[in-house]
């Protein structure tokens, strides 16, 4: 019989396997945005591991792909910004495989 192929050592590979998949998804990008007020939007972002995102990019984008409140998020990875006109979308972008997108529809 195989030693590698033993009971202990298929535990450990899976334990090995399984840590190697939680660590990669515990850094998923997370953004909510809510009405603050009538005229204004305050939005947050950071990361599934419980990490912030001070500083990563928050752009507001009308439908036609035009930056409306070009944005970075503060020190509290918060933004607030005055609620457009027409359809927007919030475009939380902290690199690739990391972007979340909230539709103005979502914001209340």
């Amino acid at each position: 019989m195989n030693p590698f192929f033993a009971n202990g050592a298929r535990a450990a590979l899976l334990g090995v396997l399984l840590c190697a998949s939680a660590g990669a998804l515990a850094h998923n990008p997370m953004a909510e945005c809510k009405a603050a007020g009538k005229e204004q939007v305050e939005c947050t972002g950071g990361f599934s591991d419980g990490s912030g995102a001070a500083g990563v990019t928050m752009d507001v984008i009308s439908y036609d792909e035009q930056i409306l409140v070009p944005g970075k998020l503060d020190k509290d990875s918060k933004l607030t910004f005055k609620r457009p006109n027409g359809e927007f979308y919030v475009l939380f972008d902290a690199g690739p495989g990391h972007v979340v997108e909230i539709d103005h529809v979502d914001i209340q």
